[in-house]
């Protein structure tokens, strides 16, 4: 493969596995993790070649693209931001079994797993996680950092704002919004608007930490 298609990925952890079999199948080649992990230690026969740190001088050395691997939101934004400032390019991976509209926009550094679904004209903001079998439909906005977990589903014209963490099996109804930093729980049902950095769980979803 063409070192064209070199990519340095920020992680070393569960998420990082997830995202060297994501790159391989976009037509990624994996060749350095950045963590604080030990020098040498592999995660699926990826070696870890220093933290974060490292990150300009092997920019310096001509290594191009790079992308975050991080769980963590606003971590995974954070390093991403200072990622794009060093100069790197940060692609946005689709698997091949994805499905995303051509009417969709897609910003950088984005992870759109196996058979997750981005409908007409929806956006997906930098540095989002689309997960696995994942339901965006259409005119949805997923902000900066977002993260819509396994299984989930955004129904039309929902709007998650930044760094917001939509959990594992929860539902949106078309039209709902979510304020930013906010986590809503798995299996959390969204019906109208849930405020900025709060945590809501149930059916319907109601606020259980926050303001």
């Amino acid at each position: 493969m063409s070192g064209d298609f070199d990519l340095h990925i920020v992680g070393a952890g569960g998420h990082a596995k997830v995202i060297i079999e994501l790159a391989r199948a976009a037509g990624w080649n994996p060749i350095g993790l950045l963590d604080p992990a030990p020098v040498g230690a592999t995660v699926l026969g990826v070696p870890v070649v220093g933290d974060d740190s490292l990150a300009p001088q092997l920019f310096a050395e001509g290594h191009a693209a790079a992308f975050v691997a991080l769980g963590r939101n606003e971590l995974r934004r954070r390093i991403g931001s200072r990622l794009r400032a060093i100069g790197f390019q940060l692609p946005t991976l689709v698997h091949p079994s994805a499905f995303v509209s051509p009417s969709a926009v897609l910003g950088e550094g984005i992870a759109v797993l196996p058979q997750a679904v981005v409908h007409a004209c929806a956006q997906i903001g930098d540095f989002a996680i689309v997960n696995t079998a994942a339901v965006v439909e259409h005119d949805c906005i997923v902000g900066p950092g977002a993260h819509v977990a396994p299984r989930s589903v955004l129904g039309g014209n929902v709007t998650l704002g930044e760094e917001v963490f939509f959990g594992i099996g929860a539902v949106a109804r078309p039209l709902s919004t979510i304020g930013p930093r906010t986590t809503i729980g798995a299996g959390g049902v969204v019906v109208g608007e849930i405020a900025a950095d709060v945590v809501a769980v149930g059916v319907p979803a109601r606020q259980v930490i926050g303001k």
